[in-house]
């Protein structure tokens, strides 16, 4: 995270249930590409969990709180949150961090 000032990390989990999970990963890619594209985004990924199926891990890294807060706007985010019932997401977990620095571990 190159750069002054303070990024933002966005880590945690969704559900989905492990039977809908192939019909809803064309919705995940979309929304990843989408993400992925817009200005700000500095990382955007999840991650099926290896000992629980069904459950998402969510990794995403911002330039800053304007970017997270421009995401929020976006039409693919609105897209992507009405499109949970259908697929039965739920129990969505996310916790912003604040990261003023970083290093190599």
């Amino acid at each position: 995270m190159a750069g002054t000032g303070v990024s933002l990390v966005i880590a945690g989990t969704i559900r989905v249930p492990p039977e809908n999970l192939e019909a809803f990963r064309p919705h995940m890619r979309a929304m990843l590409e989408a993400s992925r594209a817009e200005d700000g985004c500095l990382e955007y990924a999840y991650a099926q969990d290896v000992a629980e199926p069904g459950l998402i891990r969510v990794f995403e890294a911002w330039r800053d709180q304007a970017a997270l807060d421009a995401h929020f706007a976006t039409p693919h985010l609105a897209a992507w949150r009405a499109a949970w019932p259908e697929f039965g997401v739920s129990d969505r977990r996310l916790i912003a961090y604040e990261v003023a620095s970083q290093r190599a571990v």
